[in-house]
This record gives C-alpha cells, structure tokens and sequence, in this order.
C-alpha cells in the first residue's frame, strides 16, 4: 500500500507535523547503568503527530549538577557503548564536543526506535555523515515530513532512502531541501522520489555546473536536460573523473558522434578502465562497430558471442531495428 498507518496520520494533520514516540532524556548521572545496550527497537514502526510546542518541552534536559569532566566522560563512555568512536567523531565533526549528552541519547534513542533502524544501519549512518549526532529530534523531524510529503516518499521507504543517504538528516529542508526538489521538477524529473539522494545536492554548486558542462561541450540547452530526464544519476558523477575522460574517450579515440551519447547518457555510467577501453579495443582488432548499448550494457559472455557472431556476419545497420537498445537482449 502506498500509504502506511503513519504516513496517512501525517498527511492528515494541518498543522506542524512532527513525529513523536521521542524519549525523555536521561541524565548523565543515570547513563551508566544503561550504556552497555541500544534501547529495545520495533519492527514496525509508527510515527503519530505530536506540536512542535510539545516536543520542544521533551527535549529540555532536566537539571544537572555534572561538570564538564564528568560530562565528558559520561558523553566518550555512553558512545563508545554503541559502538561509536568519540575521538575519531570528533576529528570528523567537532562540534559534537560541545552537543548535552542527553540530546545525543534522544537522537539516537529516536533514530533507533521511532524510524527504526538496526545497531550496524546506525552505525553506518553516523559514520558516513556524524553531523547527525548534533542535530535534535526537533530538527530531524521536520525532515522526516518532507520527505513523506512533499517528496513523496512511501512510508515503507523512509528507512531505506535515508539508508541509502544519510546525509539527508542533516540537511535544512528550507535551504536545500526544498529548493532542490523544486528545480528537479522544474526541469522535468516527476518522480523525485525515485532519486532522493539528489535531494541533498547543492543546486548552484552540483547541479547547474553539470549543465553547463554538457552545453559547453556541445549538447544544446534542450538535449543536456533530455539526458538529466532520462539518467538524473548523471547528476552525482565528477567533472573532471568522468565526464571529462569519458567524452574525450568517446569523442577522439572511439570517433563517435554526440547524438548517440544524447540517446545513451548511460555510457557515463559505466568504467572507462574496466569496461568502456576494453571492450572498444576488442571491437577494433575484430574490425567491428557496436552501438553503445550492446558494447556496453551486455554481460561478458554475451558481448563475446555477439563478437564472433559479428566476426563472421555483417552488422546491422544503423536504420536496422536489431540497431541500438534492442540489440541487447
């Protein structure tokens, strides 16, 4: 179902949606006898609405008499018990060294029992983007809204898209959230739900000088957004590691034309090194031509056959229908 429990509950309320099931925190005084274990987590989660007044308030961390020694003992004891190290998470992320200790345990509490995720997911999440540990679950819930609807990502799917981008919970959703799913539906990609990394892309500083790149190459304004429509992961490859030595590649040394890469923008995709030289040269000393589809996308085995086919056979030609993306199968 498209919908969960939770996402229809979201979508029902009017005003500031947040997610609840947030802990209180505990004190450093009582961290001790429960850091050596995750807080119990659910299968299934649910999230319910809860106003952003009410959550404020079950973030206030009750008073304390702790000083910053013990404080930090308490804050390098109580991560290390979840298998997060604290010096090495400081060296990525200083500022976690001035983050209360029980606004850590309510993120972490929250990340593992309100969305859900398993001890290694969460490790890897906080190893890949440790700015996590510095937000508060005020500020990730916002987040978590956006993604369910405005994003449109299914409910059942939340788990998984973060997952797959952590760094989406520590982007602000007025200043690069929204402004990025905007222009990718400005430019024709609907279905933004499909490709929710792109979410956290910087559109001047990722985004448009991909653009710019193609048009300055060659590819009209229309076809370089054609090619983002049809392949938006073109988006997350390097100027200068991919795009450059790929189309110079394709361009002098395969002596190919512009309209097969706007037909094919797949062909970034794929390793210069390992796929795209190789499999270019072995087409060479056989004196054969493919188009890129069959050069590339068929697996070793049926690209060689394909190859000894070729050998004792003419080719198709280029208005042939076996010519282009039919000639994989």
């Amino acid at each position: 179902m498209h919908e969960t429990h939770f996402l229809s509950t979201a979508i029902a309320a009017t005003k500031q949606p947040l997610f609840s099931s947030i802990p209180k925190p505990q004190s450093p005084s009582s961290s001790h006898h429960d850091s050596h274990s995750f807080p119990p987590q659910k299968k299934n989660p649910h999230f319910s609405i809860i106003s952003a007044s009410k959550t404020t308030a079950s973030l206030k961390p009750p008073p304390t008499t702790a000083t910053p020694h013990s404080d930090f003992q308490e804050k390098v004891l109580y991560l290390d018990s979840i298998g997060l190290d604290f010096f090495s998470l400081i060296n990525h992320h200083p500022p976690i060294l001035s983050s209360p200790l029980s606004h850590i345990k309510s993120t972490v509490h929250f990340l593992l029992t309100s969305i859900g995720f398993t001890s290694p997911e969460f490790r890897r999440l906080i190893g890949m983007c440790p700015e996590i540990l510095s937000f508060r679950v005020a500020e990730i819930a916002p987040i978590l809204t956006f993604l369910l609807r405005e994003a449109h990502v299914n409910g059942s799917d939340l788990r998984r898209v973060i997952n797959r981008r952590p760094r989406l919970l520590a982007c602000s959703v007025k200043t690069r959230l929204r402004p990025t799913l905007y222009f990718l539906q400005s430019i024709g990609i609907s279905q933004v739900n499909k490709h929710t990394s792109l979410l956290s892309c910087s559109v001047e500083d990722k985004l448009l000088p991909r653009i710019d790149y193609l048009e300055k190459i060659g590819f009209s304004h229309r076809d370089a957004l054609s090619m983002f429509r049809r392949f938006p992961q073109l988006f997350c490859y390097s100027i200068e590691q991919n795009f450059e030595p790929k189309f110079d590649y394709f361009v002098v040394e395969m002596g190919r034309g512009m309209k097969e890469l706007t037909e094919f923008p797949h062909y970034f995709s794929f390793s210069l090194e390992n796929r795209i030289r190789p499999r270019h040269q072995r087409c060479v000393e056989k004196g054969v031509c493919f188009p890129l589809p069959m050069l590339l996308k068929t697996s070793e085995a049926k690209f060689r056959d394909r190859l000894e086919i070729c050998c004792t056979s003419s080719i198709p030609f280029r208005g042939s229908p076996l010519w282009g993306t039919n000639s994989v199968d």
